[in-house]
């Protein structure tokens, strides 16, 4: 199986916005119906999807011309209620189902570490729930570390995660 990376296009959302309804999708079953239908409207809202674009650059792998995975790297100065002014950030990371296992998570994953280290961040920073065991495995095995508990979404609990560059 030849993956090719590259950068996103804003040509890219239908694609980006599938692939989220895919991969976040398997999650269905974890949640309440109330929850996964919040999550749902979000992954479907293309405007989620245009605003990440415009404060970011989306990593995304392809195969036979279809975006199979995905990550959104935020430089600092893009400040949330979850992350500081001066982190930047991993947002969206996501892979289809039919390609789990593949690395494809990770690759994505180093590629918004080494632009991190190209530009000088200084943090990278990303959250994470309970129910995304494989998410969190590989971000632990390249160092993230848990730094403390955020509020519950979805119904669920989430971390915030940081990686000192």
């Amino acid at each position: 199986m030849a993956f090719t990376y590259r950068t996103a296009t804003i040509a890219d959302i239908p694609q980006l916005k599938q692939l989220g309804l895919d991969s976040y999708g398997t999650f269905q079953n974890v949640l309440t119906e109330d929850n996964w239908a919040k999550l749902h409207s979000n992954l479907r809202n293309e405007t989620v999807y245009t605003d990440l674009l415009n404060k970011s650059t989306c990593y995304v792998c392809v195969y036979d011309e279809q975006i199979v995975g995905m990550a959104f790297f935020i430089p600092n100065g893009n400040p949330t209620e979850i992350y500081d002014a001066g982190w930047s950030y991993v947002r969206m990371v996501g892979v289809h189902p039919d390609f789990g296992g593949r690395g494809i998570g990770r690759e994505l994953m180093q590629t918004c570490i080494a632009v991190a280290k190209e530009t000088n961040e200084k943090v990278v920073a990303l959250h994470t729930s309970e129910f995304m065991d494989a998410a969190r495995y590989i971000y632990e095995s390249m160092g993230f570390v848990k730094v403390k508990d955020l509020e519950s979404r979805f119904g669920k609990r989430y971390w915030l995660y940081r990686l000192e560059i």
